[in-house]
């Protein structure tokens, strides 16, 4: 895993965040994934860097390249809102 994404029992329910923060990966993308830009993106979350932004996104594309199929409803059951997450579509495909 990235040295920029970690994972923590006490931290967000166990939630992958960007590592030293709160801030969930899951949160990163779906604003990247519903238009929001890098420059959007760092502003809304300043302790951010492009590098971290990039670091959720390569996050996400692991799991959607390593996930098999009985992976995919677990994987899709970790977002908050699957029925409003574009990654439902692109998972059960």
């Amino acid at each position: 895993m990235n040295e920029r994404i970690s994972i923590h029992p006490r931290i967000c329910h166990g939630q992958a965040c960007v590592t030293g923060t709160r801030i969930p990966v899951h949160q990163v993308v779906r604003m990247f994934a519903q238009g929001d830009s890098m420059e959007q993106l760092l502003a809304a979350f300043p302790s951010l860097t492009r590098e971290d932004v990039l670091a959720c996104l390569d996050y996400a594309a692991s799991l959607a390249e390593t996930a098999g199929p009985a992976s995919h409803a677990t994987l899709l059951r970790t977002w908050d809102n699957p029925a409003d997450d574009v990654f439902n579509e692109l998972l059960t495909k």
